[in-house]
């Protein structure tokens, strides 16, 4: 049987338990009312743990609100905060949903990972979830 571990196995064991930067929330004075929040920043940039080199794509987060909505000004902080983090795609995705969930336990979340090429595959990372 062939060995199954990978030589980056242990790259990204420190990445669920990151300091990332605080997503700040205010009150969502329509927290009654159920409606969407889409945010799109497409010129994400973190960097591949394997070539050391940057990665650009979008994320797009949707999500319903409850009691607080996520402050901008610090979701650009939070964004900005992975251009110098060695991080595969597929953790990126997981790692601001769950950042995101902790800070402002929405109805519903969606992040959404859309890298631009590399070596010539595109990866689509999503990873979506509703709350009760």
């Amino acid at each position: 049987m062939k060995n199954l571990k990978s030589s980056y196995d242990d790259k990204q064991t420190n990445i669920k338990t990151l300091n990332t930067p605080l997503i700040e929330t205010i009150t969502n004075i329509y927290e009654g009312n159920d409606y969407s929040i889409d945010f799109s920043i497409p010129e994400f940039t973190a960097v591949c743990p394997k070539t050391g080199l940057p990665d650009f794509g979008t994320i797009e987060i949707s999500y319903i609100p409850r009691k607080v909505l996520v402050e901008l000004k610090s979701l650009k902080e939070y964004i900005l905060f992975y251009r110098n983090i060695g991080i595969f795609h597929e953790n990126v995705v997981n790692k601001i949903f769950d950042d995101f969930v902790k800070a402002a336990k929405p109805k519903y979340l969606k992040v959404v990972g859309d890298y631009n090429p590399r070596g010539g595959i595109k990866t689509i990372a999503t990873r979506e979830e509703k709350f009760k």
